[in-house]
């Protein structure tokens, strides 16, 4: 997985009833872009994200 600073990531729920967690990468901890990532979440908190196979990236871009 590859992203870049303000890229959106979106962790799918794992259970039935989960809703998906989605967040902005704000900070990077390797220049080659992968992980991990600091992330904003849409509830205003932030953390460090190993992402898991549930993860996925939407580049900034894409979202214009």
């Amino acid at each position: 997985m590859i992203a870049h600073e303000g890229d959106r990531i979106v962790v799918n729920g794992r259970h039935v009833g989960d809703g998906d967690r989605v967040g902005t990468i704000v900070r990077l901890h390797h220049q080659d872009g992968t992980p991990p990532y600091e992330v904003r979440w849409s509830d205003g908190h932030t953390g460090l994200v190993f992402p898991g196979p549930e993860a996925h990236v939407i580049p900034a871009a894409a979202g214009r």
